[in-house]
């Protein structure tokens, strides 16, 4: 092993720059890739200047945390907005609409139809077919009030 590290070509730090972009596609979080940005500069740097083995694992993992530390503030004063916020929560997507219900609310519960999809309600006494507004959900119970 200590024979492979006094020896490294600016190849190896490209292969290794392939194998970590490979593996940053199975692990979320966006680490993997900076190293491998990282391995793959250092390669390049490799192979315009000779860079003793000690220099180029130091700036592989300096390039690699400096890389991550700027992406993260980056993101954090830059984030991501989206025209569909509630993509992923669909039950928080009925919140402000009105349907009828299926099943009257006795005891606090009843059901509503959406779509193809019937959908357990929580709310005050009221009965079947009676029309209601979302304004809430929990879990996967949306919370209704009386439409009106």
């Amino acid at each position: 092993m200590m024979n492979l590290l006094m020896h490294l070509e600016w190849w190896h730090w490209w292969i290794a720059a392939a194998v970590l972009a490979a593996i940053e596609t199975f692990m979320p979080g966006a680490v993997a890739i900076w190293f491998a940005i990282s391995a793959a500069v250092v390669g390049a740097l490799v192979l315009i200047i000779p860079v003793p083995w000690q220099l180029q694992l130091v700036l592989f993992g300096a390039l690699g945390i400096v890389a991550i530390v700027a992406f993260r503030s980056y993101a954090k004063r830059n984030p991501q907005t989206t025209t569909q916020p509630a993509l992923n929560q669909r039950g928080a997507q009925y919140v402000g609409h009105e349907f009828t219900l299926v099943e009257p609310i006795q005891q606090g519960f009843g059901k509503v139809r959406i779509g193809d999809t019937v959908w357990k309600v929580a709310g005050p006494s009221l009965p079947i077919g009676a029309r209601v507004r979302v304004t809430g959900v929990d879990g996967a119970v949306l919370t209704v009030v009386a439409s009106g």
